[in-house]
């Protein structure tokens, strides 16, 4: 399944819309991208980079957001139609913002969102 760049954004402004406000209201210096697969692995659905919030300590200041990742196509080769595929997306934003406050990917996998 496979959606224009467009119309993938539309999908991730959506999954983030849906979040909780206190839940966006927490997120500190992070920027939500689309990009169309990882260079490196090529199968991955999304990445977290950066410093997660409870890894921040007083010396934490001056550095360049941290940054959440989706992969259109990455997506889309896991998806059949676009339903799935906005189910897909909005379990990889809650994935990745779930890093950014610091929570494992074991735990993830444990509460079904992995």
């Amino acid at each position: 399944m496979e959606v224009g760049p467009e119309r993938f954004e539309e999908l991730v402004a959506d999954a983030l819309d849906e979040l909780p406000a206190p839940l966006t209201r927490a997120m500190d210096n992070v920027v939500v991208l689309v990009d169309d697969r990882h260079p490196e692995e090529p199968d991955l659905l999304g990445v977290y980079e950066g410093v997660a919030l409870t890894e921040r300590y007083s010396d934490y200041g001056g550095v360049l957001p941290d940054r959440i990742t989706l992969y259109r196509l990455a997506l889309g080769d896991v998806c059949s139609d676009e339903d799935e595929l906005r189910e897909e997306v909005a379990v990889t934003v809650v994935h990745e913002i779930a890093h950014h406050f610091g929570i494992d990917e074991e735990t993830l996998h444990r509460l079904g969102w992995g």
